[in-house]
């Protein structure tokens, strides 16, 4: 099983899909990383000889921000804007969306599940 950045890589799918599950590699990095490293997209991760696994894990270190770094990079940008206080770190404090999405209806992910009127959310009792 191929580890790259502390991540076990799935064998049994393609390479550009597997290395997806790296938190910071998508679709679009993964693929432009096997064609600068000349491995076919097709295949499977279990097929890789030992010397691509090597390019490749070179590759994500030196050339791709991923997990942890990446994470600590987010997490400093938004603590800078709670910090400066604009509009998009009061929403992150609050805990509602930053993007511009609508709050009246369609928020319960980014709130929690919450339902407000009468009725909505509640146990249903039996009938006696």
């Amino acid at each position: 099983m191929l580890r790259i950045s502390g991540v076990n890589i799935p064998d049994d799918k393609r390479i550009e899909i597997s290395l997806t599950y790296i938190y910071g590699i998508g679709q679009t990095t993964a693929s432009r990383l096997l064609d600068d490293l000349n491995i076919s997209k097709l295949k499977r991760t279990k097929d890789l000889t030992e010397e691509e696994q090597n390019e490749i894990r070179s590759y994500v270190e030196k050339k791709v921000k991923v997990e942890g770094e990446l994470k600590h990079i987010v997490r400093d940008n938004v603590k800078r804007l709670k910090e400066i206080g604009c509009y998009r770190g009061v929403r992150h404090q609050r805990g509602l969306p930053t993007r511009g999405q609508r709050t009246k209806t369609n928020n319960r992910t980014i709130r929690g599940n919450v339902r407000r009127t009468m009725g909505s959310g509640r146990v249903k009792t039996e009938k006696t």
